[in-house]
């Protein structure tokens, strides 16, 4: 996967979990790094739950679990 394609993933999959988590709008990079960040633990938990993303969806789909799940993680410790 290029470049390109990794941040385009990284933005769409930060974007979703920032509106999934009612965020109040973080803005360009923060939205990337959630996304490239939950890319990572995506990949991660989807490793350790037995399931394989495959292709451009089936990325984006492991991307905003994991963004998610961090996002609800960092919440949690913020308080």
């Amino acid at each position: 996967m290029g470049i390109i394609t990794t941040i385009i993933i990284g933005l769409l999959s930060g974007f979703i979990a920032n509106y999934i988590m009612k965020g109040k709008g973080s803005g360009f990079l923060i939205n990337l790094v959630v996304g490239l960040v939950g890319s990572w633990v995506g990949g991660f938990l989807f490793g350790l739950l037995g399931l394989k993303a495959f292709g451009f969806i089936g990325t984006i789909v492991a991307s905003v679990f994991g963004a998610v799940v961090l996002l609800f993680v960092i919440k949690k410790i913020k308080g």
